[in-house]
């Protein structure tokens, strides 16, 4: 358990990098733009954090599978 671990750390700390990044871009495109546009444009980072977050927790069940390198499948 411990090496799956030590496996584990990269992707999620990538993860929580991105879905920051995504969350102060939608924060900063709140508080500048005006209007409508705010929310329409504002969603997309808030779903793109979303879909990394279920990337990662399926990344996370691959290495706990064992399934520890995927390209070596095609």
């Amino acid at each position: 358990m411990k090496l799956h671990r030590k496996k584990m750390t990269a992707p999620i700390i990538i993860s929580a990098i991105v879905v920051f990044y995504y969350l102060a871009y939608f924060c900063l495109l709140i508080t500048l733009i005006d209007g409508i546009w705010k929310y329409v444009l504002g969603i997309i980072p808030v779903v793109l954090a979303a879909v990394m977050i279920k990337v990662c927790m399926e990344r996370i069940d691959e290495i706990k599978k064992g399934e520890e390198d995927d390209l070596s499948k095609y």
